[in-house]
């Protein structure tokens, strides 16, 4: 989840360089902030006029703090997700943020930024490419894959 996440910030700021020499300048101060949390959640799909599928817990409500109170261009990771990278042997990923955030609903929080390699983008410009850090475990919905 962690690659993906770098990957989707990559390609947002391809795109954003694309729209401003199509769009103009103005388009260039568009951004994206990205918020990680790993635990677990309920799943389940709501009935209506139209039935969607939606995740319910604590998990989901503290992954959209930690991009609430995000950077944008940055990815914000949660304590649980720094320790399960750090379990993964993924820690040089993780850089504390130097001051704690206040989260609505959830106090004062110690969090970290990704900071993950980049990847070499391809012919086509894009960057989901593989890494060098090792095939993507399998992942649950008690913890991120690396």
């Amino acid at each position: 989840m962690a690659r993906f996440a770098r990957d989707v910030l990559n390609i947002v700021t391809d795109v954003t360089h694309e729209l401003a020499d199509t769009l103009g300048e103005e388009t260039k101060s568009l951004g994206m902030r990205i918020g990680l949390h790993s635990g677990s959640t309920t799943a389940g799909v709501l009935r209506g006029d139209r039935g969607r599928f939606q995740l319910f817990g604590d998990s989901v409500n503290t992954a959209s703090r930690m991009e609430s109170t995000g950077v944008v261009g940055k990815i914000q990771v949660s304590q649980a997700t720094a320790d399960f990278l750090h379990a993964a042997g993924k820690g040089r990923w993780v850089v504390p943020r130097e001051e704690k955030i206040t989260a609505k609903g959830k106090g004062e929080l110690q969090t970290y930024f990704l900071q993950i390699n980049p990847v070499a983008p391809n012919s086509t410009g894009s960057a989901l490419t593989g890494s060098s850090d090792g095939p993507t475990n399998s992942t649950s919905s008690d913890g991120p894959s690396a």
